[in-house]
C-alpha cells in the first residue's frame, strides 16, 4: 500500500521558464557579452555532466558550498569570461518562483494525494534556493512540509543516504513509497534500490521499453498506477 509519494523536483514538476540556455543568453547579453544560444547550450549541458561526474567520484557527498561551487563552474563554462556578478545574477534568478512553471495538473494531482490522506513531498538535486520556489507556488503547498534537499541532506541522488533522507521525511516503509521523476539513474534506479517503488515520467516517449512510466502526470491516479494500492 502506498502511502507517500515524492516526486522529483526539476524535469519532473518544475521547469526553468524561459528556459536555462535563454537565460544564460539573455543575462550574458546585458552584461556586453555577444554569445550564441547553441554554443551556451552545448557548453552548459556538458560541464553540467562533467560536475555530475566528480559528484559520482566522491559518492554523491554534497553541501551548500559544493553546490554553488558546481554552478559557479558551470556558469563560467557556458559563458567564458564571465564575471561573478553575471553568476550571482543568475544564481539570484534561480532561485525565484517566476523562473519556474509547473507541470500541468501538478496542483490537481497533489491536492488529490492530499485528500486521499498520501503524504507528498519534493525530493531533489538542488539547494536551499528550492525552499523559495516551493513557498512562491501556491499548488505546491501540499508538499511543503516534506521537502527533501540535497545539500541540506549531505547527499546527491541516486545515494542510498538520499533517499534514507526521504524515508525519514516520509516516516514509513520505503515500500510504501512512490517516487516519481524523469532520470532513470537518479529517480527510478535510485528508488528503487532503496526498497521503494518508482514511476518515470516520460513525456517524450523516449524510454517506450520502461514498464512503469507515466507521460503526463494526470496519469498517475488512472489504472494500476496509483488508484488500487494508495492508502
Amino acid at each position: 500500500m502506498i502511502r507517500a509519494v515524492y516526486f522529483d523536483a526539476v524535469g519532473t514538476l518544475l521547469f526553468p521558464t524561459p528556459s536555462a540556455t535563454s537565460m544564460y543568453a539573455e543575462v550574458a547579453a546585458r552584461h556586453g557579452m555577444a554569445v550564441n544560444a547553441d554554443d551556451v547550450r552545448t557548453r552548459l549541458w556538458t560541464k553540467f555532466r562533467e560536475e555530475d561526474e566528480l559528484d559520482r567520484k566522491a559518492n554523491w557527498q554534497t553541501s551548500e558550498e559544493r553546490e554553488q561551487q558546481r554552478w559557479r563552474s558551470i556558469v563560467q563554462h557556458a559563458l567564458p569570461g564571465s564575471t561573478e556578478e553575471l553568476f550571482q545574477e543568475l544564481y539570484l534568478h534561480f532561485s525565484q518562483p517566476q523562473a519556474w512553471s509547473l507541470a500541468p495538473g501538478t496542483g490537481q494531482r497533489l491536492w488529490e494525494l492530499d485528500a486521499l490522506g498520501v503524504t507528498v513531498g519534493l525530493a531533489s538535486n538542488y539547494d536551499s534556493r528550492l525552499s523559495a520556489v516551493v513557498a512562491g507556488h501556491d499548488d505546491l503547498a501540499p508538499l511543503r512540509g516534506n521537502v527533501v534537499i540535497s545539500s541540506l541532506v549531505g547527499w546527491r541522488k541516486p545515494s542510498a543516504k538520499f533517499f534514507a533522507a526521504v524515508v525519514q521525511s516520509a516516516q514509513c516503509d520505503p515500500a510504501q513509497i512512490l517516487f516519481v521523476g524523469d532520470d532513470l539513474e537518479n529517480d527510478v534506479a535510485g528508488a528503487t534500490a532503496a526498497g521503494m517503488s518508482a514511476i518515470l515520467i516520460d513525456p517524450e516517449a523516449k524510454h517506450l521499453d520502461h514498464s512503469n512510466r507515466i507521460t503526463r502526470l494526470d496519469e498517475l491516479l488512472q489504472g494500476h498506477h496509483l488508484s488500487t494500492s494508495i492508502v
